[in-house]
């Protein structure tokens, strides 16, 4: 639901001139107010809203919202105003599946299947999967939700020889369950890279960010054993995704 200015005022805080600048004491008051006073989705007071509660420009409250966009506590929707973010699922560098991964957390997975067919590969595809250039692979593209919310888009080629009769199973569940228990090849390893980018006008629509929105891009190619099984591209939200590592010397 979208805040007042009351709402902002009920958040408490003060501005004055102390060394601490005032965006930043705008920053600390809003933050408490998306903390305490809001819940994940709600709308911020408008900017008109927060330079009447606290006596500040509008420099000052671009400022303080840049900033705790910036950092991941807000997101802004074109056209519509600026809300709080959802809490980021944490996930740590490990090995499994959407499915295990949202359910160890204790969400609900789910899947609408995009697409389902054998088709050409691409010609990176065909080199990591160690396939002929041209030769046809099972390719996947689904959305993945946690409890009925956009997290992912996987785009996803799979072996069409250790993979092959994929095509026959409910593709909504895990596909890495189906590989060990109906295929017998059991994933154990990966070599993935991740980086952020600005959402393609696809994804975008598909995660409801809209074009340009920070997202994370993974490019894997997951093997059993010496066997390369899949290619995957995902891109998942960066305000609902997040990873996590413990790094030692």
């Amino acid at each position: 639901m979208p805040a007042t200015e009351s709402d902002a005022r009920a958040a408490g805080g003060a501005i004055n001139n102390s060394s601490v600048p005032k965006h930043e004491q705008l920053r600390s008051i809003i933050l408490r107010l998306a903390k305490e006073e809001l819940a994940p989705g709600d709308r911020l007071p408008s900017e008109r809203a927060l330079m009447d509660a606290y006596g500040v420009s509008r420099i000052t409250v671009r400022a303080a919202i840049g900033r705790l966009v910036t950092e991941g506590h807000l997101v802004r929707a074109p056209g519509k105003g600026t809300f709080v973010a959802d809490s980021a699922i944490q996930s740590t560098l490990h090995l499994a599946s959407f499915t295990q991964e949202m359910e160890g957390r204790g969400l609900t997975a789910s899947t609408v299947v995009l697409t389902a067919e054998q088709s050409a590969a691409p010609e990176d595809t065909a080199e990591a999967l160690g396939l002929a250039p041209g030769t046809e692979a099972i390719h996947l593209r689904r959305l993945r939700l946690a409890d009925g919310r956009p997290v992912s888009v996987d785009d996803a080629w799979y072996h069409p020889v250790h993979a092959a009769g994929l095509l026959g199973i409910d593709l909504t569940g895990s596909v890495y369950k189906a590989l060990a228990t109906e295929f017998g090849h059991q994933i154990d390893r990966a070599r993935q890279t991740v980086r952020a980018e600005g959402a393609p006008s696809d994804i975008g629509v598909l995660l409801g960010t809209g074009t340009g929105a920070p997202i994370l891009f993974f490019n894997r190619v997951s093997y059993s054993g010496e066997l390369p099984i899949e290619h995957a591209r995902s891109w998942y939200r960066s305000d609902r995704y997040a990873l996590s590592m413990e790094v030692r010397l």
